[in-house]
């Protein structure tokens, strides 16, 4: 289903309300985006009009979405419609007890260090090859990665500042000396006052002179490439430093 831009006149001013709201409230961007899609999708399912939705209507809803979107955007729209009735209606919310997604659990899979030590070396690019060795040594988030400062780096300590975590919470990582290592060398090529990590559509030569850090997409689809490349059929390439990489820290 595509999810049209609200254009019902009335629909459409609470629905900036809404994201008025979502910002001023502090919420990350990737937040923001998941929650107002939420209320763009159940508005179009019930032909936006959302002011008394029963029981019975959002069962249906959610009965449909479960069946066509993930469990992950199943939660996002629930939370997403909880928001906009508590702080755009200014309602009352009550829980929905059947949306509960079935409990699972399993073990990620760990690459080996030759898989690794592999993927490193496959990736062509500096920038991206840096980037996915000391995301994997630190065990950081992709985003955590992005925003990488100079400044967070503490070479005394030898720890690093992850700002705007999880839960919008900072939190301190412990500093591998090989990661300082090749942090050092690569700041040397692009000798950037700010970003760890600046864009890279200046090219390596003028990448001091970037104004936000490597783009998101390009560094997933550099990963995906790679991992293709090397037949690697993992669910998870998230891996911390204290178990594949530990050797190579």
């Amino acid at each position: 289903m595509i999810i049209e831009t609200p254009k019902d006149p009335k629909f459409k001013r609470i629905y900036e309300k809404h994201c008025k709201l979502l910002k001023l409230n502090g919420l990350q961007p990737k937040t923001i985006d998941a929650y107002s899609r939420a209320i763009r999708r159940i508005g179009q399912y019930f032909e936006h009009d959302l002011n008394h939705l029963s029981f019975d209507q959002l069962t249906d809803y959610f009965s449909d979405l479960v069946e066509s979107h993930s469990w992950s955007a199943v939660k996002l729209d629930l939370y997403g419609l909880k928001f906009f009735y508590t702080h755009v209606l200014k309602k009352e919310w009550v829980d929905i007890p059947m949306v509960k997604a079935p409990k699972t659990s399993r073990i990620p899979d760990i690459l080996t260090i030759k898989q690794l030590q592999s993927l490193f070396m496959a990736t062509n690019r500096l920038s991206y090859r840096v980037f996915f060795f000391v995301t994997y040594s630190m065990g950081l988030r992709l985003g955590e990665s992005l925003l990488l400062q100079v400044g967070d780096i503490d070479t005394d300590k030898m720890k690093v500042h992850i700002r705007d975590a999880k839960g919008n919470k900072d939190r301190l990582v412990p500093l591998p000396h090989n990661a300082l290592s090749v942090l050092r060398n690569f700041w040397r090529v692009h000798r950037h006052p700010t970003f760890i990590f600046p864009n890279r559509k200046r090219g390596l030569t003028n990448a001091h002179l970037a104004e936000k850090p490597m783009d998101r997409g390009g560094v997933q689809t550099a990963m995906k490439s790679v991992v293709t490349e090397l037949g690697i059929k993992k669910r998870s390439l998230a891996i911390r430093c204290a178990t594949a990489l530990q050797p190579i820290c």
